[in-house]
């Protein structure tokens, strides 16, 4: 069964929520809908205090090359444009919205029929539509998906990778829309590989999700032949972009190159889905589905949930033991982000809300490395983490940079190996941080 071949760790994969079928979540009463969900540039506010929206109405645009739009999830009354704090616990300039019903805008198709034909043909107008609708990537990064899709003059496409892998523990929302929207995923898939003119594409789906790959497998070979159903040997990161191509096309992106430099564009799942929805039903990204989970939690849920909906509100619907609970984490609990408070609304990007237990959520004390090179062995994309943590701590900038700190995915399968609890991938982000900034500057020279 494929993979990749260098580094890579096998955390107990606690699917807990893997049976729980997605569920409607409530519409809240008021929504906090940032402006800076996506990967680049914030979007900029089209409405002001005292608009009426309807749900689907664009509020935000992204006018940098690197930017999205952002639609309103709820209908309601603008009541300020002001700012809101984040998952990282910063305050981002956000648009505040009373709820008032539930009305929809009028050019979304809300009929329940899968629409098998594709809408649109023409490669530039399904871009300028996922554009429109504000699709960014939903594994986390939020990249806006249409700047994936217009190809660099001088590059080429050959392969489209549908990334269905969900190698995080916990999480299973995407599992879920491979199960119970597995038709128009599939859509969505042959929409993408129209756009990106490729005449075949492959969707990654580890072996923990052997339902999954025996449901899309069945619906593929019957309609969808263009499209192949590739099973993997779980491992993880195996959803990282350059780990996944490597598994499935044995290309290997090197230092400093994107994918479409070996001709690949991978794209989420769930994202993909949403490109379904985005030119199939004129839909934008304005929900999504989010695992509710934890050892903690006494119905792990997987709701398909409105953006801006404040965190809050999902923990109290999954009767959480929060009394015991030491830690909520916004994602997967390998790059995941702890949050320091629940008023944390939901975005684009929020794949999961994870509650640990208080045994669980602190971290053990760390000790001198012991140099046993463990982190070497796990780290996928072979560099040296207890090399770099130590030239990042002198702030060694030009060694750290000439080791290649600009590669690391900050996975974390350097710290889950490490036998003195070091905390390495805090060290990592920090020299990430600090040679991206010199390259920048070297840049504008």
């Amino acid at each position: 069964m494929k993979t990749f071949k260098l580094g890579g760790v096998h955390p107990n994969d606690n699917k807990l929520s893997r049976d729980a079928k997605i569920e409607v979540f409530a519409v809240p009463q008021v929504a906090y809908v940032s402006m800076a969900q996506h990967l680049g540039a914030p979007a900029k506010p089209v409405v002001a205090q005292g608009d009426k929206v309807k749900v689907g109405d664009m509020i935000a645009v992204g006018e940098a090359f690197i930017s999205a739009n952002i639609h309103s999830p709820v209908s309601g009354t603008v009541d300020k444009i002001d700012e809101w704090i984040d998952a990282s616990g910063y305050k981002t300039p956000a648009i505040i919205i009373k709820v008032e019903g539930d009305e929809w805008n009028e050019s979304i198709d809300r009929s329940p029929d899968i629409i098998k034909d594709i809408r649109l043909t023409d490669p530039k107008d399904i871009i300028a539509k996922i554009k429109e609708m504000g699709v960014v990537g939903l594994g986390g990064a939020a990249f806006p998906t249409h700047v994936k899709f217009m190809i660099p003059e001088g590059k080429k496409a050959d392969y489209l990778i549908i990334n269905a892998v969900e190698c995080e523990p916990y999480l299973t929302a995407d599992h879920r829309v491979l199960l119970e929207h597995g038709e128009k995923l599939l859509i969505g898939t042959r929409i993408l590989r129209i756009a990106l003119g490729v005449d075949k594409a492959y969707i990654g789906i580890e072996n923990n999700k052997p339902d999954a790959i025996a449901h899309l497998t069945e619906l593929a070979a019957k309609d969808f032949k263009d499209i192949e159903i590739v099973p993997l040997k779980m491992k993880y990161p195996q959803g990282a972009e350059k780990q996944l191509i490597k598994a499935i096309t044995g290309r290997e992106v090197p230092s400093g190159k994107l994918p479409i430099d070996v001709g690949c564009v991978v794209n989420n799942s769930g994202s993909t889905y949403s490109v379904y929805e985005a030119v199939q039903k004129n839909k934008p990204l304005f929900e999504r589905v989010v695992t509710v989970t934890g050892k903690t939690v006494k119905k792990p849920s997987n709701f398909l949930v409105r953006v801006g909906t404040p965190i809050k509100e999902l923990i109290a619907a999954v009767d959480a033991d929060l009394e015991h609970t030491g830690k909520i984490v916004s994602g997967g609990p390998m790059m995941g982000k702890a949050l320091v408070n629940t008023d944390v609304p939901v975005v684009k990007g929020t794949s999961g809300v994870l509650l640990f237990h208080e045994m669980e959520s602190c971290r053990p004390a760390s000790h001198n490395c012991i140099r046993c090179g463990k982190c070497v062995e796990a780290c996928p994309m072979g560099l040296e983490p207890f090399f770099l943590s130590a030239a990042i701590d002198k702030e060694l900038w030009d060694r750290v940079e000439a080791h290649h700190i600009m590669d690391c995915l900050e996975c974390g399968c350097c710290q889950f190996t490490c036998p003195s609890n070091r905390p390495l991938v805090d060290y990592l982000r920090t020299g990430k941080k600090v040679v991206g900034q010199m390259i920048r500057n070297r840049a504008k020279k």
